[in-house]
């Protein structure tokens, strides 16, 4: 059964086992008191831009100072422990949010899907995600008919959008047409970027998130299968490109065997790896609490927490 590690829950007493690594680099904190953040992106101005779940806002973060502002609220908040706005992406200098789990199934009234945002409290639906989902179910076992839509990426003037619980990527045109162009087992699809035309996507692995489970995939603009990159990292959940085309890859950590599916992994055991030719891994950053995306700009990471922060982290 598929799952996504966001979700909010107790920590347990539990032995976080040691992961080799050589660190090279300190996090730093930038700015905290964010509400259930997952998803991330870099604006047109260079700043960050990240949703808050609980409470249907995107804020700007100055990635210099950690100043915050909001840039856009109104937008529908969570009503189960994950939801809400999860992702932001900009498009042709027009920004959009990615809105999951919203729906009469959870007692909302919202539309799961894309939504443009129009100006600092308007927006436009584009895409009702929720309903497609309901009328193209996956192959794969599942228990939420509308899905779980965890990112969104720009790709060729429309988005790519991953849904963890249906394991699939779909295609979503400005003009609302969906399409799935990848579809997968039991893996757990969560971050994208994208290189030359190639999409990097990230993937979680099924409970308990093994890390031999914790791949990044490639699939081109014909979407022909993915083919695997690297693996290792356990509870992948986001990848990037950093300074001289390195390949970067988000761990959320260690989760507990037993613990429900979509419970988060343990706290500071998240980790960001860098890859190198070959598939290896190191370890450039460790004891992350809870990592849910992140962004590079120039020579820093920026790493959102399910914890509500923003940490950078020189690379």
């Amino acid at each position: 059964m598929a799952a996504l590690a966001v979700t909010s829950a107790p920590a347990a007493t539990w032995a976080v086992p040691h992961v080799a690594r050589a660190v090279t680099t300190v996090p730093q904190l930038l700015t905290a008191g964010l509400q259930d953040p997952i998803g991330s992106t870099v604006g047109p101005d260079g700043a960050l831009y990240v949703p808050e779940g609980a409470i249907g806002r995107i804020s700007r973060i100055d990635p210099a100072t950690g100043a915050r502002t909001t840039f856009a609220s109104g937008l529908p908040p969570k009503i189960i422990p994950v939801g809400g706005v999860m992702d932001v992406a900009f498009l042709g200098g027009t920004a959009y949010a990615l809105v999951t789990l919203v729906g009469p199934e959870f007692g909302g009234s919202a539309v799961d899907g894309v939504y443009r945002i129009d100006g600092p409290s308007t927006f436009t639906v584009i895409a009702d995600l929720g309903t497609w989902s309901r009328q193209h179910p996956p192959t794969t076992t599942f228990f939420i008919p509308t899905g779980v839509q965890f990112a969104m990426l720009p790709y060729r003037g429309a988005f790519l959008v991953t849904d963890g619980h249906h394991n699939r990527v779909l295609r979503v045109t400005l003009g609302g047409d969906i399409t799935q162009v990848q579809t997968y087992e039991d893996v757990v699809p969560t971050g994208m970027t994208s290189r030359g035309g190639q999409v990097y996507l990230t993937l979680a692995g099924p409970v308990p998130h093994l890390p031999e489970n914790g791949r990044v995939v490639t699939f081109g603009a014909s979407f022909t299968p993915a083919t695997d990159v690297a693996s290792g990292a356990r509870l992948a959940v986001d990848v990037k490109f950093g300074p001289a085309s390195t390949l970067y890859v988000l761990s959320q950590g260690y989760f507990v065997p037993g613990h429900p599916e979509g419970s988060p992994a343990e706290p500071d055991s998240g980790a960001l790896f860098r890859f190198a030719a070959g598939g290896s891994m190191t370890s450039i950053a460790s004891g992350l609490d809870r990592p849910v995306s992140f962004q590079i700009i120039g020579r820093t990471a920026y790493v959102v927490t399910l914890g509500g922060e923003v940490w950078s982290l020189r690379l």
